[in-house]
């Protein structure tokens, strides 16, 4: 009753469950959080592979702070910028802020396109600039298409607090998850007939969770598509600097700036962040770029809600301008998670797990459909709970990322060192030969129990033939 109370007492966003923290996703955070893996304080711990961080390159990142400690206002070096850094207040940007992000921007994409400093909208992190789009692009109600299986944490970015919906555009793993035409139609069509205003396409490229990229047949085929339909493209790419091999990364930006005869720029909106490509998820660095002006300049507006700390401006901006860093880090980082990539999907091949094949992002998407019970959710579940509370390990179940086939499981590989690499894959590689143990064990009991209940059936024939009045044997004086 009381409970009841202080529910009627807040507003309904404070008392739904928008934010999605009850999915199973975040609960495998919570599983770590309560049993941390630590190789000496706790070994047994859970490890957590349910978090996309790029830790693999922070030492290149701190060595660069120490060799240039004027970047920072918090240093001796550096104190002298302290007052001017710390009064600004403009919610712009620092303008050399701005131009090296977009260079930035630039460079990770090949030098292929070219960004307007002065688009650049910045926000605390990909989250707030997503909500932001989504409130200046539709009003509750309204709709985003977006391919399965999808980051879980779009449901709370774009709908918690805006009142949009997300629906599911279904994609399978019989063509590795890519996103057709007739998907396309089939999720619009569908909205439709439900009387679901579609106000744009939301697009994950590197995906999360499946770590691939979009050739440029399907980046082409979704801009002719959001163009007839006269609706808005959102490209959330905050992976671009995380591909590793072959095929490249290919920008929506690219798209746009070949076919202007035939897209309406102005539909077309890019999500950027330094979160994933740089490892500064504490940064909250979050960019927004819009070839629309009257999105750029309200998306500015609701920036003052979350903007970049200035002294984090400040060092970002001197961090980027450094060409020759930039080029080192770029490289150094695709072939440390290359490498990672490799060794963990590898070993898991050698124990007979499979994987989407795939070239980017700080994950790879396992496929442990041949463990479940039946293909289900409700064996995905019960593998995971298995994996989570006796493997002890915090991977996502692909139930929360909408994926439409049970049995696909995300699991993060950059956010450990090697020696937790080490553990994390025997552990997982001890479970699946248990697994494989115990099934041949069930399958001997099994042929034992056929062959056994074989010579009865045989047995109780006989018998019965014996017993019987059409038998030949009836007139034996055994069964007179």
């Amino acid at each position: 009753m009381e409970h009841n109370m202080k529910q009627q007492l807040l507003s309904r966003i404070a008392t739904n469950d928008g934010h999605g923290e009850n999915s199973p996703y975040f609960d495998g955070w919570k599983a770590y959080d309560s049993d941390p893996f630590h190789p000496t304080n706790n070994p047994n711990g859970v490890i957590q592979m349910g978090l996309a961080e790029n830790q693999l390159s922070s030492d290149l990142i701190q060595e660069w702070v120490v060799k240039n400690p004027t970047a920072s206002i918090c240093t001796a070096e550096g104190v002298n910028d302290f007052k001017d850094i710390a009064i600004f207040q403009d919610y712009h940007g620092l303008p050399k802020f701005r131009q090296a992000v977009a260079r930035f921007m630039e460079k990770v994409r090949g030098d292929k396109v070219s960004f307007d400093p002065d688009r650049i909208v910045m926000s605390g992190g990909a989250t707030g600039a997503q909500e932001t789009l989504a409130f200046c692009l539709a009003d509750p109600g309204e709709a985003f298409l977006v391919p399965t299986p999808y980051y879980p944490a779009f449901d709370r970015d774009l709908r918690w607090r805006t009142g949009v919906q997300l629906l599911p555009i279904v994609c399978e793993s019989s063509n590795d998850f890519k996103l057709t035409r007739e998907s396309l139609e089939t999720a619009y069509n569908k909205a439709q007939e439900s009387n679901i205003s579609v106000k744009g396409l939301l697009l994950n490229n590197p995906s999360n969770p499946l770590g691939t990229v979009m050739d440029r047949e399907t980046l082409q085929e979704a801009a002719n598509f959001i163009t007839e339909k006269n609706i808005h493209l959102v490209c959330d790419e905050i992976y671009a600097a995380t591909v590793f091999s072959q095929p490249g990364f290919i920008s929506i930006a690219e798209i746009v700036q070949e076919s202007l005869s035939k897209i309406n720029p102005e539909l077309v909106h890019i999500i950027y962040s330094l979160s994933k490509d740089l490892g500064f998820p504490g940064f909250r660095v979050g960019i927004l770029y819009s070839f629309n002006d009257a999105v750029m300049n309200c998306a500015r507006k609701m920036s003052s809600f979350g903007l970049v700390s200035t002294q984090t401006q400040k060092l970002i901006a001197e961090m980027l301008s450094d060409e020759m860093f930039v080029e080192r880090f770029i490289a150094e980082s695709s072939e440390r998670l290359s490498k990672r990539y490799n060794y963990f999907t590898r070993g898991l091949s050698q124990v007979g797990i499979g994987s989407l094949n795939s070239n980017a992002g700080l994950y790879f998407w396992m496929d442990l459909r041949r463990l479940l019970k039946e293909q289900t959710t409700d064996a995905e579940m019960e593998l995971w709970r298995v994996i989570i509370n006796e493997v002890k390990l915090n991977v996502s179940p692909g139930s929360s990322f909408h994926c439409s086939e049970p049995g696909w499981f995300r699991v993060c590989f950059a956010n450990m060192d090697d020696e937790t690499v080490h553990v994390a894959l025997r552990r997982i590689r001890n479970f699946v030969l248990q697994d494989k143990s115990a099934t041949k064990k069930q399958c001997r009991r099994r042929s034992k129990l056929e062959i056994s209940l074989s010579f009865r059936r045989r047995d109780e024939i006989m018998i019965g033939n014996v017993l019987s009045p059409h038998s030949p044997m009836s007139s034996s004086p055994l069964v007179q």
